[in-house]
């Protein structure tokens, strides 16, 4: 309603009238936008990814070169035949290309990252944050992945590094390298093949023993107590102990391997 002063000028005071802000999206809604938008692809992206590869495991081929050892034997064969072949000297090759050197730098690089996250930051922080079932079924999903890329990645290194100096493995030097590299590859390829899919088979019976009686909801202990009559688990438990220590010590052996190139490209680089 509008009312008049006494001066005879007319103010308009309209009770019903409120004052809308323009309406118009900040620079940090638009970005809220593009970061749900892009995060939803890329979830999507990835649910397809793991429909196909679930897919995959449910065929017959799936089955026979990953739940049989004659497979792991094949590739373990490959693999060595690979190395067989860039060791074997040939004549001496040009320089190396920008190009190969960034490939070898970066596979080499991407490895030595993955190995200290993996082994330092990583396991450590998750094993005294998650319930220990909870640890053990983030485990399961990394391990297979993490020595298959490392094992990729190893012999990336490897291919390039004996592309270019397999005509020199007299050198002292050129020898450690390529012995230093072929252990780890070979050692990461191994576990792999061999030592994780027991591993897990083991750590999911385990747990299925331990979930029956309560256990395994602890955060960084074990309290076995209720186990330590049961034959049968002190059984699974002792065979999940062993192959973990195995793939424990092999994976410090390719890391002492990596350390060993690092030290070897740390001296041929210059950055003054």
């Amino acid at each position: 309603m509008c009312v008049s002063n006494a001066v005879n000028e007319t103010i308009p005071h309209c009770s019903n009238t409120s004052v809308k802000k323009p309406t118009s999206s900040t620079s940090e809604d638009h970005f809220r936008d593009i970061l749900y938008e892009s995060t939803k692809q890329i979830k999507s992206i990835f649910y397809q990814f793991d429909a196909a590869y679930k897919k995959c495991q449910r065929s017959a081929y799936y089955r026979v070169l990953f739940n049989t050892t004659q497979p792991a034997h094949l590739v373990t064969i490959v693999a060595i035949s690979i190395i067989g072949f860039f060791v074997y000297p040939s004549e001496k090759t040009n320089q190396p290309s920008k190009l190969w050197n960034f490939l070898h730098l970066t596979a080499f690089c991407v490895h030595l990252g993955t190995q200290i996250w993996m082994t330092f930051v990583s396991g450590l922080s998750l094993y005294f944050a998650l319930p220990r079932h909870d640890f053990g079924r983030v485990q399961e999903v990394l391990f297979p992945k993490y020595f298959l890329l490392n094992s990729i990645l190893s012999l990336i290194t490897l291919v390039i590094y004996l592309r270019y100096h397999n005509s020199q493995l007299g050198n002292p030097e050129i020898l450690l390298q390529v012995s230093a590299m072929s252990t780890c590859f070979l050692t990461e390829l191994v576990i792999r093949l061999y030592f994780t899919p027991p591993l897990l088979r083991l750590m999911a019976e385990k747990n299925s023993m331990e979930r029956r009686v309560g256990v395994g909801k602890e955060i960084g202990s074990f309290e076995g107590e209720k186990l330590a009559s049961s034959t049968d688990y002190l059984r699974v438990h002792k065979a999940f102990r062993k192959i973990h220590m195995k793939i424990a010590m092999g994976n410090i052996l390719t890391m002492v391997c990596t350390v060993i190139h690092l030290l070897y490209l740390s001296n041929k680089i210059c950055i003054l």
